[in-house]
């Protein structure tokens, strides 16, 4: 307790110098789903601070790179010890917010606010000295400044990846207050960058949870299937003294079971051969038990074993052909209203998904919680997940090349694991400059330098064929770098009426797998009259008509998900009494009713 100003800055000054060795993120555990945690979820405390009073001081320096910050500093969590001290803020008195949930959907005032907002939490912890902790936080849009008793842990940058901290030499067994500050202010030189269709929901959107874990553990690992009936892959400790140490893999219903030694990085790789396997399908979602085990840390898992791969214009699921009968999805929840986070707001979305007869998900427009790809693990959906590589970003900012790999490297390390994800997107609807063509190739050697088991794809854009606007193609330079030809079309919507859709001829010159990535039009669900009247049910309904019939003639067609399960929120849309701040493009109102169109591609789906 501080019982003057010279003890309380004498404590500030410590807090400064921890603040100078803990500025970084911490690498990525994976597989925190099936560990030892302890769950922070629930009421924080937060301040809302547009101004950012609690970060800078009047000169606008930030608080926490001062060796004396004031009591003014938000992360101090300071009080007044006497009626004569100045301390203008206190968490414990101010209102409330449920963590994990965007905060638009929870404050009136804040529906859509883009700013700072404080959080904090408090909690006690029976701790134990052969134990390392760490804070893992599922996501936060979109920077995230995360204190623990005063001291810095770092910063993160990226509103829908992982990340985490060690904290074995902060925490304490009482009284310890976690404050984060989260600004979701959209940026020109952001990923996502400024102008999105979509809602900018702020704050701290998927759990956060203190992991128990021992000195030398397993912080992560890959299993993959090969095309020659090999399990590959590598596990990872992390601790001290890795040379040598014993770590055993076991498959029981495989009869694997191996004892591998690390080196001095404390990696093990291996390649071993299997045999009696059922490969993972929509068809038989098979999921084998894994255990890794070492002498201090055991971990277990459910994986899928499968191959995904291309011949020519083929796509085929462990060596056969498969067409992708798939939705794209928005992880929103438009029934409780605000960002979706939970595993039954992932139940839901899939069972609609699969009440269309999807076998395939598209998540867009960035990474999705891993409640959504575990789910389709089990479920026996294919996914594509995707980087917010989207519309125009600042393509020859080195700082945003880096905010992009790493989203893109946290995405990987996060779930690729999971036998139902199948594509790794780089982007979507990106103009065709040098620049960027230079930025998505990068992107693209990264993701296969990390998991050459999946494909590579991007939503691309199509054009008129020789000026002929009748006839299209895809004329990017990026389509000879991905293994998935993927683009997104609105003829009917944004390019004509749905009869145009008739007379278009498709000229595609590349042999690989084509993939439409988006179709659509927009519907208010309920509102009836003449299929040539925008916003009815009928034009959607016979765009969507029109549509199928048309991308029956596309060559090498391997599937496609139509722009989107539900209608969702966005700033952009706001026509009134139509739209009123929704995307009206879903086959689902934002109430979960059946549009007209959904009826049609459901009967298509059933066809293939």
């Amino acid at each position: 307790m501080i019982k003057t100003f010279t003890s309380f800055f004498l404590l500030i000054f410590w807090i400064g110098l921890c603040y100078a060795q803990r500025s970084t993120v911490y690498p990525l555990i994976t597989n925190v789903y099936n560990r030892s945690t302890t769950l922070l979820d629930g009421e924080w405390h937060h301040i809302i601070d547009p101004y950012e009073n609690g970060y800078y001081n009047y000169r606008y320096e930030p608080f926490d790179q001062q060796t004396h910050p004031w009591a003014s500093a938000f992360f101090l969590n300071s009080t007044p010890q006497s009626p004569s001290d100045l301390i203008e803020y206190d968490f414990d008195k101010s209102p409330v917010l449920t963590v994990p949930g965007d905060w638009n959907s929870q404050k009136d005032e804040l529906l859509y606010y883009e700013g700072t907002v404080w959080y904090k939490r408090s909690f006690d912890k029976v701790l134990s000295e052969d134990k390392r902790y760490f804070l893992h936080f599922g996501a936060a849009n979109y920077k995230a400044e995360i204190y623990l008793n005063g001291a810095k842990l770092g910063t993160h940058i990226g509103g829908f990846t992982p990340f985490n901290f060690e904290v074995t030499d902060i925490i304490k067994p009482k009284d310890n207050f976690l404050i984060v500050k989260v600004d979701n202010k959209r940026l020109k030189e952001g990923v996502p960058t400024l102008n999105t269709d979509w809602w900018n929901y702020g704050g701290i959107t998927r759990s956060v949870q203190l992991l128990e874990l021992a000195p030398t553990f397993i912080r992560d690992y890959s299993l993959q299937l090969n095309e020659d009936k090999r399990l590959t892959g590598e596990i990872l400790l992390d601790g001290s003294n890795l040379e040598g140490t014993k770590v055993q893999l076991q498959l029981s219903e495989l009869n694997i079971q191996k004892t591998f030694t690390t080196n001095a990085n404390g990696i093990v790789t291996f390649d071993l051969p299997v045999s009696k396997l059922e490969r993972w399908s929509p068809q038989n979602p098979k999921l084998y038990d894994l255990h890794i085990t070492t002498s201090e840390d055991s971990l277990v898992d459910k994986v899928g074993l499968r191959t995904i791969t291309t011949s020519g214009s083929k796509l085929l699921l462990n060596g056969q052909p498969i067409f992708l009968k798939g939705i794209s999805i928005h992880e929103e929840n438009p029934l409780r209203g605000g960002r979706a986070h939970s595993r039954e707001d992932a139940a839901q979305l899939l069972d609609w998904a699969q009440s269309l007869g999807c076998n395939f998900v598209r998540l867009a427009h960035y990474p999705h919680s891993e409640h959504m790809v575990r789910l389709a693990d089990e479920r026996g959906i294919m996914v594509w997940e995707e980087n917010p590589v989207y519309w125009t970003i600042d393509w020859e900012n080195p700082d945003t090349y880096l905010n992009a790999s790493n989203q893109l490297t946290e995405l990987i390390t996060r779930d690729k694991n999971r036998a139902s994800v199948i594509i790794w997107s780089m982007a979507n609807e990106t103009p065709n400059l040098p620049a960027r063509n230079l930025f998505l190739k990068k992107l693209a050697s990264l993701a296969r330098s990390m998991d050459n088991t999946r494909l590579i794809s991007a939503a691309l854009e199509q054009k008129n064929h020789n000026d002929d606007p009748l006839t299209r193609t895809i004329d990017d330079p990026f389509a000879d770098h991905v293994d998935v030809l993927s683009f997104n079309e609105y003829i009917g919507w944004y390019d004509g009426l749905p009869e145009k859709c008739r007379g278009i001829n498709w000229h595609i010159t590349q042999d690989k797998p084509v993939f439409i990535s988006e179709f659509g039009a927009g519907a208010k669900q309920g509102l009836h009259g003449p299929k040539e009247n925008r916003w009815t049910e009928e034009y959607q309904e016979a765009l969507y008509q029109e549509t199928l019939q048309m991308l029956e003639r596309v060559d090498n067609l391997c599937g496609l998900s139509p722009w989107i399960l539900v209608d969702f929120r966005s700033p952009r849309r706001v026509l009134p009494e139509i739209q009123d701040g929704w995307n009206r493009k879903g086959l689902l109102s934002d109430e979960g009713q059946k549009k007209k169109a959904f009826h049609v591609l459901r009967k298509y789906y059933d066809t293939k």
